[in-house]
């Protein structure tokens, strides 16, 4: 979130090339960006979309950034790139208004100048433009799922193997369900970008012969099916700005075991869909054995066409829309 803006702004200057609008991601410093590019960019409108946020990203205590302290210049990076844009996407209601909610506080955090008018005028700029998806592309790996041919349920983990999704907690279920005698397989989807997490490896030793896939799979196609022939998504994830691998597992029929918290009410209707909606991680292990135990996983997730408007085909409207109205930004 650093040198990039400088990079960028001299491959922008080396194209030459006169842009009607400029959309910049939420990992760029935008106002160093636009800094080193006065002349070129002075008329053009600009907006940055935020995919996710540094102010409430949670922290792993393991991470060298934040016992260097640096974790709160990233969510100022953040801030300073809202207030320099003349538009503001966000991927969910959920990330747009909890970003918003959390600006005052973050600013008061700083002894003097604390701006706090300038909240208001980013509110005023910010919209939410969900995450598009090419969610058609992994109906051509449809296939039955488990329930079709198998006497227990495969449950799948498909996030980054990292302190924000929760693994822990995940496996914690897990070894509730097998305490109570309840068998299942286990995909376990993803990777790291660091050493390989322990509780991955204790759940290796302990979960081996019920693993049917452990780690990323090296072809889209693979992880496609593996998502068809998955039965129950459990999510336990500590943040998810909008989860683009949650709303995959919906699309293919996954019975979803979701946190009511987040983005996951974006998606589905907690009051209609309580069965898939918990409060806590006992609920979490009962919901999920109940489940199981009814039989109800042997037939697909019957909510899967609510997130059918993430898909291309019905987003790309709505981005020419946008972009034509930002377009129209264009300074004099």
């Amino acid at each position: 979130m650093h040198g990039a803006a400088v990079t960028i702004a001299e491959k922008y200057r080396a194209l030459g090339i006169q842009y009607d609008a400029i959309i910049a991601s939420d990992m760029l410093d935008l106002t160093v960006f636009l800094s080193c590019l006065r002349d070129e960019t002075a008329r053009t409108p600009v907006a940055v979309y935020f995919h996710e946020n540094q102010l409430l990203y949670p922290w792993s205590p393991r991470d060298s950034d934040t016992k260097k302290g640096r974790d709160l210049h990233y969510a100022f990076i953040n801030y300073s790139s809202a207030l320099a844009a003349d538009a503001i996407y966000f991927n969910s209601d959920y990330h747009r208004t909890s970003f918003l909610n959390a600006l005052p506080n973050f600013l008061k955090r700083y002894p003097d100048f604390q701006n706090l008018d300038t909240v208001s005028n980013i509110r005023h700029n910010a919209s939410t433009l969900w995450l598009g998806m090419d969610l058609k592309a992994l109906d051509s790996f449809r296939c039955p799922n488990r329930g079709k041919m198998a006497d227990k349920p495969l449950i799948v983990w498909n996030h980054r193997w990292e302190y924000d999704k929760n693994p822990i907690g995940f496996f914690r279920i897990l070894y509730g369900l097998v305490e109570q005698g309840i068998d299942f397989d286990l995909a376990l989807l993803g990777e790291g970008f660091e050493e390989e997490p322990p509780y991955f490896k204790e759940a290796k030793e302990r979960l081996g012969n019920q693993i049917v896939q452990y780690g990323r799979v090296s072809l889209p196609s693979g992880y496609a099916r593996l998502l068809w022939e998955a039965d129950i998504s459990l999510v336990t994830s500590r943040q998810d700005f909008f989860g683009q691998s949650v709303v995959e597992t919906i699309h293919c029929g996954c019975h979803p075991i979701l946190p009511n918290r987040l983005a996951y009410p974006n998606h589905l209707e907690p009051s209609k869909w309580s069965q898939n909606f918990y409060e806590t991680e006992d609920e979490a292990l009962g919901l999920t054995t109940e489940l199981i135990q009814s039989g109800a996983w042997k037939k697909p997730f019957q909510g899967a066409n609510l997130v059918a408007h993430y898909d291309w085909s019905n987003q790309t409207r709505i981005y020419d829309s946008c972009l034509d109205e930002l377009a129209q930004l264009r300074k004099s």
